[in-house]
């Protein structure tokens, strides 16, 4: 007979996939930044006036720890929920957590040496391609507000996705209904995926990271047939007849 010991425990590390606003600031001045942040939340949905944003300096600013700290705080006086900073030649972990804040390194290979001998060489995660992916998760059910599906393929859901609800997949999407919720597809970076569905009417779509908000829905294929693609770092919206 084997013994189950249970451990007691008063934490536990889980992995999940989360979204991150990146505001890039291209111009320190407090009172340019309170002046545009402020008309840009007056006029952003709920979602984006509560997501985690980081904190991104335009390599072309010479970082002034003054202004930075003004503008950190002129940030955190409207209600942004700042998480941390991009670090970057200029911004480090002791910058950081002078302002209270962490820090991470965007994607792009910006990360910041910590010594100067020559990093290890490691070879990157391959992302998987259109013809690696073998597993299709199919969902036959209405995706309610507050749900969230994902799939290590691609994700094809046969019903209604709500406001509220999440499909999120290492391939593409298919929603052979209306499409009122968010959709991410390629999470793992493949820029190569696609979002197909009948009726167009997200809070959020995003392949490979590269994303488009309700308010940036062209009209012409709102609450339309349409498929989503990506060219370049553009999302491209084509038309299903």
């Amino acid at each position: 007979m084997t013994a189950v010991v249970e451990e007691n425990t008063v934490l536990e590390f889980k992995g999940r996939m989360l979204m991150m606003t990146v505001l890039q600031l291209k111009n320190l001045d407090a009172n340019l930044l309170h002046q545009e942040v402020s008309q840009r939340l007056e006029d952003a949905a709920q979602w984006l006036q509560e997501a985690p944003v980081v904190i991104d300096v335009s390599q072309d600013l010479e970082v002034d720890p003054v202004a930075l700290m003004a503008a950190v705080d002129t940030l955190r006086s409207l209600g942004v929920n700042l998480v941390a900073l991009a670090r970057t030649t200029g911004i480090d972990n002791d910058t950081a957590g002078m302002l209270g804040l962490g820090t991470l390194s965007l994607s792009g290979g910006r990360d910041v040496p910590r010594r100067s001998e020559p990093a290890p060489q490691v070879e990157a995660e391959k992302v998987p391609t259109a013809t690696q992916r073998i597993e299709t998760l199919v969902v036959d059910q209405p995706v309610r507000s507050g749900q969230q599906v994902y799939s290590r393929g691609d994700l094809i859901v046969l019903a209604p996705v709500s406001t509220g609800a999440e499909l999120m997949a290492e391939g593409n999407i298919h929603v052979y209904s209306k499409l009122r919720g968010r959709a991410l597809a390629g999470v793992r970076g493949d820029g190569s995926a696609r979002i197909f569905c009948q009726q167009l009417n997200a809070e959020l779509v995003s392949i490979a990271g590269h994303y488009r908000v309700a308010e940036d829905l062209p009209e012409a294929h709102r609450n339309r047939a349409v498929y989503l693609s990506l060219e370049g770092d553009a999302m491209q919206f084509t038309a299903l007849s």
